[in-house]
């Protein structure tokens, strides 16, 4: 047992506990991934990181360093969004400097570029594994359990970028944040939903994140994969403009900020405020 710097940190937010907690690690060397994971479990989070050194073919790439992302009972992520951002806070924090311009992740699904914008990360969004439109059978299953009406599915997508997220659009904030959705119709699925804010909001969306947890359908605070994914799809279908805030959370007491921005490349930003909550060691 070895005593390793640790920090809990609070990802799209500037206010403590009202973001979305993940557990950072910040060196996982030695460790097996039977022991990552029994730690994730133990920290109870919907996500705990593992930070080490870039793989050979990742540092030759430019690589800073290589996470490893564990959710529990017994899931390894290739990438998730808030354990990228709430990682590089920490390894940052700790007094890791970048090789280049940006910070360069290594994780499941390569590298990923993650820039500084003031107090904010942003990172760019990796390409997605699957995109277009949903089945229409996915999409009337989806309404039944959101407790919609077919019609009130305005858009659809897949958003899948490692989590297999299947995005929908309502007509409003209004009727996203009134959503209570039935785990059993929604069993086995992560479902991502969104509904645009009236003009003159601080958010221009609204959007929730569901998926299967423990007790059947758990909701996450803040998502970054999902907000990548929905950034690509709304942006390239004319949706969204290509610079805008996404609030998260609201439903949950939290107040989760995402900021989206297209540059002129090409390559979507999701940026996010992350703060420190805790930092000690733990013993593993």
């Amino acid at each position: 047992m070895t005593p390793r710097a640790f920090q809990q940190v609070d990802v799209f937010t500037d206010t403590p506990y009202r973001g979305n907690p993940l557990a950072v690690v910040l060196d996982g060397s030695g460790l097996s991934s039977e022991a990552m994971q029994h730690f994730t479990n133990w920290t109870n989070l919907s996500e705990c990181t593992f930070l080490l050194p870039p793989t050979p073919e990742g540092a030759a790439a430019g690589a800073d360093y290589r996470v490893r992302i564990f959710s529990p009972p017994s899931r390894e992520l290739p990438f998730a969004g808030h354990p990228t951002l709430g990682s590089c806070h920490a390894w940052l924090a700790a007094g890791g400097v970048p090789s280049g311009e940006h910070v360069v992740q290594e994780c499941g699904v390569g590298l990923v570029k993650i820039r500084r914008e003031g107090e904010r990360l942003a990172f760019a969004a990796p390409p997605l594994i699957k995109s277009g439109p949903l089945d229409e059978a996915d999409v009337a299953l989806i309404a039944r359990g959101l407790g919609v009406a077919r019609e009130d599915i305005t858009a659809h997508a897949w958003c899948d970028n490692g989590p297999n997220w299947r995005g929908v659009m309502l007509r409003s904030a209004d009727q996203v944040l009134a959503l209570r959705p039935d785990a059993t119709v929604l069993a086995g699925l992560d479902i991502g939903v969104v509904g645009p804010h009236p003009a003159g909001h601080a958010a221009a969306f609204e959007v929730r994140a569901f998926f299967p947890g423990n007790n059947g359908l758990s909701e996450d605070p803040v998502t970054g994969s999902l907000n990548a994914a929905v950034a690509q799809w709304l942006i390239g279908a004319g949706l969204a403009p290509e610079r805008y805030v996404a609030a998260q959370g609201t439903a949950m007491g939290c107040a989760g900020r995402v900021h989206i921005e297209r540059d002129a490349g090409g390559t979507i930003w999701v940026g996010g405020a992350s703060v420190t909550c805790i930092s000690g060691q733990v013993v593993l």
